[in-house]
């Protein structure tokens, strides 16, 4: 056999292969250029960086961001949802699903979100990819400590000076007039903005410091405080003589509490206080911090009843009733010779 005639044969095998396949397999010999469906191209998450948002006295808004990862054909009906789970009970305190559609090309695409929560505890905000209803990837990420986060009504840059050289609030000896002490209080405060700052109160409650009787306070307006610069208010208040103070000053704007401070007035000449020590229990004197004479009552010997005023004097009403015990002795024990 020559090699054309070879050739031949062969030719006529690959043809007859080539029907029969064709009449088995449908499509064995389409056109390669033809459309058919593409297996879409792969979606995960690459990462999930959360920022904090806008605060309230009661919740805070979490910023999320989910950065989805595609790769190769396009991917189409892509949602994410967003869930912020409670860390100690395991409840969905809220969530949000976000709606991505077609995604195309090798590149990331990112998917914004914005969750509130209570601005207290710790979260679990967990990011869920769908494509076609169908769970095609997931990501996890905690955050806590959300009352930290300042509410935009108490978010002040001025607050009370914090130096080793400079206190925050210092207390001063004005004058004296019989029991009655002046006190001239001065707080420094220091503004961190760039802005200078002018709407701002400043409060001195002077409080005795075993009965946490307050003795005197004062409201006084803070003057305009240029940006990066440290300023004083002063005041003053007048007290019984001869008793230890805390000077706790509260800085104000439009009523809200922004920043405070406390400083200690030592009058009381046997004992001594100090801003940061345990407060411990001691005989106090009410009478003393009220504002004019009480009327009392006290019963006598025939059993009525004897009304008279206390003594504007501190600690003078004590000095009488020992005398008048001790002469009792004296009486009793002359009655029983």
């Amino acid at each position: 056999m020559n090699r054309e005639t070879t050739f031949a044969a062969a030719a006529t095998v690959v043809a007859v292969v080539s029907l029969v396949a064709a009449a088995v397999v449908p499509g064995a010999l389409a056109d390669p250029t033809d459309d058919g469906p593409l297996r879409p191209g792969p979606v995960q998450v690459e990462e999930v960086p959360i920022a904090p948002g806008a605060a309230t006295g009661e919740t805070a808004t979490l910023a999320v961001e989910a950065r989805l990862e595609h790769r190769g054909n396009p991917t189409d009906n892509v949602t994410v949802l967003f869930r912020a789970i409670d860390s100690e009970s395991n409840l969905v305190e809220t969530s949000h699903t976000a709606d991505v559609g077609t995604l195309t090309g090798d590149r990331e695409t990112p998917v914004r979100a914005n969750l509130t929560v209570a601005r207290e505890g710790g979260y679990e905000i967990e990011t869920i990819v769908f494509r076609d209803g169908e769970r095609v990837d997931r990501a996890t990420r905690r955050v806590s400590g959300l009352e930290a986060l300042t509410p935009a009504y108490a978010d002040s840059n001025v607050g009370f000076a914090e130096s080793t050289a400079l206190q925050p609030v210092s207390v001063s000896v004005g004058s004296a007039d019989g029991d009655r002490v002046s006190l001239d209080l001065s707080a420094a405060l220091t503004n961190g903005g760039d802005a200078p700052t002018s709407d701002l109160e400043a409060t001195f409650v002077v409080r005795q410091a075993e009965s946490n009787v307050v003795a005197d306070r004062v409201t006084v307006p803070v003057g305009e405080i240029r940006a990066g610069r440290t300023s004083t208010v002063d005041a003053s208040v007048t007290v019984p003589g001869e008793y230890n103070y805390y000077v706790d000053a509260i800085l104000w704007r439009d009523d809200v509490h922004v920043d405070s401070a406390r400083s200690v007035a030592n009058l009381d000449p046997t004992e001594r206080i100090s801003a940061n020590v345990t407060e411990r229990e001691v005989e106090f004197e009410v009478e003393d911090f009220e504002s004019g004479g009480a009327e009392t009552t006290a019963a006598t010997e025939d059993g009525g009843a004897y009304r008279g005023t206390q003594s504007d004097t501190p600690g003078f009403g004590v000095v009488v009733a020992v005398v008048a015990l001790l002469a009792a002795a004296l009486l009793a024990r002359r009655r029983s010779e």
